[in-house]
């Protein structure tokens, strides 16, 4: 499992005074409120950086952090994620699943049949959709409900998924 789980991407700056729109990656943008840091991932190095103030504005969240004061400082970070610590993720759930967890794993009908790879979680209105794709290169989207996802044994690494009729038709 990972260790850092990402919550944001920075998008631009905001200001000139080193502020920066975060796009939050994270189903609760609520919870920057309650961080007191977080590392940016900027690609050869890993820093970590305190928040000074937190905003929110449309769907970003404006993120001001310590010792970062002018838009010169904090520009060359656009694009970069930013991450925290698996213990300071929110509480999850039962049934509830980290999206990093899940790629990767191998999906398994309930007929014992390999299905192929979770490659991608799509969040939609009403559920999510599990992205599969088989070992021909094609994918099936399984939709995330209990009449479809049986079994999620993360120490495993497998889903199993029971296929509802017309899923696997073109």
């Amino acid at each position: 499992m990972e260790e850092m789980l990402r919550v944001g991407v920075i998008s631009s700056t905001h200001g000139v005074r080193g502020e920066v729109k975060v796009f939050p990656t994270t189903d609760d943008p609520q919870r920057f409120k309650e961080l007191k840091e977080v590392t940016l991932d900027a690609g050869r190095e890993q820093l970590v950086l305190k928040i000074q103030n937190v905003k929110f504005f449309k769907n970003m969240v404006i993120l001001k952090f310590e010792g970062y004061d002018n838009i010169n400082d904090i520009e060359k970070y656009k694009g970069k994620d930013l991450l925290i610590h698996r213990d300071q993720a929110v509480a999850l759930e039962e049934g509830e699943y980290f999206i990093v967890d899940l790629i990767g794993l191998t999906v398994i009908t309930d007929e014992g049949e390999t299905l192929g790879t979770l490659t991608d979680v799509m969040k939609t209105g009403a559920n999510d959709v599990y992205v599969v794709e088989m070992p021909s290169g094609r994918e099936v989207l399984i939709p995330v409900i209990d009449q479809c996802i049986l079994n999620v044994d993360l120490e495993a690494g497998e889903v199993k998924v029971h296929l509802l009729e017309g899923l696997l038709d073109l």
